[in-house]
């Protein structure tokens, strides 16, 4: 399961793209406890690598749907 996470930070062009292995609900309770605390957002993606934002930094956060990873053969 892997759920892909767009991060805007105020003031610079590119986003911040991760993959993690948390669910959409695990990763709406992280960035909305880090909005309400004012406290830096915290995440880890599924290569271990953890990114760190500060809740005044933040300019939105997109959630993408919990999704199974597909593995499989198409018959052509």
């Amino acid at each position: 399961m892997g759920v892909e996470i767009t991060i805007g930070v105020r003031h610079v062009a590119r986003e911040l793209v991760l993959e993690t292995d948390q669910t959409s609900e695990e990763v709406a309770k992280v960035v909305a406890r880090t909005i309400e605390n004012d406290e830096p957002l915290q995440l880890t993606d599924t290569r271990g690598r953890r990114v760190i934002v500060p809740a005044s930094a933040l300019g939105y956060v997109e959630i993408g749907g919990d999704e199974t990873r597909k593995v499989g053969f198409h018959n052509i």
